[in-house]
């Protein structure tokens, strides 16, 4: 065979096996040396091309569809820094465990470290972010090699997907012509493995059955117990959870990312205040805990992290399904590794239920109480950061997604956004916690979940503002709501805004700018909201644009700082009456 016959041969097997090992969506950012690749990702019609022109952009975008849809995505690129751009979506995957399997085209092994245009050195490019890396041979059509591409394919979707998920890395060398044939329809059908595609069975991390009954009886003896919950995905887990915490009576601190705090399953023991409550040392003394069962990555809240810490002489238990180390405090007393709903499920025939727990009265009492407190929020008559999210599960329609950005946002979500019956999905980039790719990212999710909400703010809306693009290419409706306190509003609360000498050149970093002129460049719909009811009805009409539509609320960093400490002070007096009343 000639080289671009066996190109041909040496592709159409590893695209085929993608598709045959359930691969449905590719995100391509265009370049020439990874043409013989996106050409036969084209040509096959079991899968979805997403063009995404800028790569960092186009890294979040297929982190968003992976994110969303939980299965995995092909990236590709072309040789150079075109790869180097993925790095922080492929860093995000690997911290939050989203499958994306990286192609990034490279040139030949002659034409490395002697100066040839577009060239890097791109092995192991990713370093110790990506589960796997190969370092693809060159094409060739023997029959073993054809098995080889079809079986590195296979393995490394295999290896996305296991516990815990994350990115790999396949680095495809090429020489030019680098244009395969196409003309043949069996092409796909012709390299077709006979016995079918490999199937590679993955388990779940379980214990003895010994260790269940030893845990089942250890948090059974003891009442003051909380189980911690932060984000995690497992469709399974949610019923599991609920079961295990009503048998112990155990309250469940619920992080808006454990998809507790929305539906139509019982809150009774779901806790959603604790980040404003954990700040008042009173409330933290009456509620001391001698067992902390912490669930998922760790969770949002600030306070609540403090609050752990403080408490370290309790006996605390990290169960991680993936094997990982998630103990940023040094506290565990004990790492599990087994499947979370696995071990919710095994403990429980094991467990002596519990009728009451005067300890699960303490948190639903400081719940309540503070609940009742925040209700001064919804006074506020100007647009209000804190009572954007007090309203949220009020201003969305059913089965809403919302996708928050980093810094205040989310923190304000985690403050804010209480109990409801509504079926609201929420989703954040809590990896490495960066502002950047989060509108690529909601925009890959809103291509799986629809309707979707992206909140976020001004700069991190700046920050991928070519990220917009997607919604115009590929007809993604979405609604993004940006909150523009003209700089970083989260430096406000940390102690650099104590030296304002240079805080606002070095933090606060305002950049005083339009984004109206940037929502017509692509082709959206811009409006600026006016007040609640301007926003309660933007929201609820039909949107008039089906692509991007942006509703833009303008608020004052120095107001929101005095808004959220007079806050806190407040329910921390209330908190403190009701808690004089408590020891009466």
């Amino acid at each position: 065979m000639n080289h671009q016959e066996s190109l041909t041969a040496y592709l159409a097997a590893f695209v085929g096996e993608l598709v045959q090992s359930g691969l449905t969506d590719v995100v391509v950012s265009p370049g020439s040396r990874s043409t013989p690749l996106a050409l036969m990702m084209a040509e096959h019609p079991g899968l979805r091309v997403h063009i995404q022109i800028d790569e960092r952009s186009a890294g979040f975008f297929a982190l968003g569809i992976a994110k969303a849809s939980h299965k995995s995505v092909a990236l590709l690129c072309t040789s150079g820094t075109a790869a180097a751009n993925y790095y922080p979506a492929v860093v995000e995957a690997n911290i939050s465990r989203v499958p994306l399997i990286v192609l990034t085209a490279d040139r030949p092994h002659e034409l490395r470290d002697v100066g040839a245009p577009q060239a890097i050195n791109q092995i192991h490019l990713y370093g110790n972010h990506v589960k796997w890396f190969v370092e693809m041979a060159l094409p060739e059509a023997t029959n073993e090699m054809i098995s080889y591409a079809q079986t590195v394919c296979a393995r490394a979707i295999a290896t996305s997907q296991m516990t815990p998920a994350g990115p790999v890395h396949l680095n495809f060398p090429f020489r030019e012509p680098l244009i395969p044939q196409l003309d043949d329809p069996e092409l796909f059908e012709k390299y077709r493995r006979v016995k079918g595609s490999i199937k590679i069975h993955g388990g779940q991390l379980t214990l003895p059955l010994g260790e269940f009954t030893r845990l089942a009886q250890t948090w059974s003896n003891s009442e003051k117990g909380i189980i911690v919950c932060g984000p995690i995905e497992d469709s399974s887990f949610q019923a599991a959870l609920l079961d295990l915490a009503e048998k112990l009576q155990f309250p469940i601190l619920a992080d808006p990312l454990s998809q507790l705090r929305s539906g139509q399953h019982s809150k009774d023991l779901v806790i959603d205040t604790y980040d404003t409550f954990l700040r008042n040392q009173p409330a933290k003394d009456y509620v001391k805990p001698d067992i902390v069962i912490r669930f998922g990555a760790m969770p949002v809240s600030k306070a609540l992290t403090i609050f752990l810490k403080e408490n370290s002489e309790a006996t605390h238990y990290v169960i991680d399904g993936g094997g990982g180390w998630r103990d940023p405090n040094a506290i565990t007393s004990e790492m599990i590794y087994c499947d979370e709903a696995l071990l919710c499920q095994a403990v429980l025939p094991h467990i002596s239920a519990r009728s009451q727990s005067s300890y699960l009265q303490r948190w639903t009492g400081l719940n309540t109480v503070t609940k009742q407190s925040l209700t001064i929020v919804n006074d506020e008559t100007k647009l209000s950061e804190a009572k954007l999210f007090y309203r949220l599960a009020e201003l969305l329609p059913e089965n809403a997604t919302v996708f928050v950005g980093n810094s205040m946002p989310i923190r304000d979500l985690d403050s804010f956004f209480h109990n409801n019956d509504k079926n609201i999905r929420v989703m954040a980039n809590r990896g490495a916690n960066g502002i950047d790719g989060i509108v690529s990212t909601a925009l890959g999710a809103a291509f799986v979940h629809q309707p979707l909400y992206l909140i976020l703010g001004d700069l991190t809306l700046f920050h991928d503002l070519n990220g917009l693009v997607a919604s115009k290419m590929h007809s993604i409706p979405i609604d993004v709501v940006v909150i523009n306190n003209n700089g970083g509003g989260i430096f406000s609360f940390l102690p650099q805004s104590n030296h304002p000498k240079h805080f606002e050149l070095l933090f606060g970093t305002p950049v005083d700018l339009d984004f109206s002129h940037a929502v017509q460049l692509y082709g959206g719909e811009y409006t600026k909201v006016n007040d609640w009811e301007h926003l309660a009805q933007s929201l609820e009409k039909p949107a008039q644009n089906a692509g991007l539509n942006v509703h833009e609320l303008v608020t004052e960093r120095d107001t929101n700082l005095k808004e959220h400490r007079e806050l806190w002070k407040s329910v921390s007096q209330e908190i403190e009456i009701w808690l004089k009343g408590a020891a009466q």
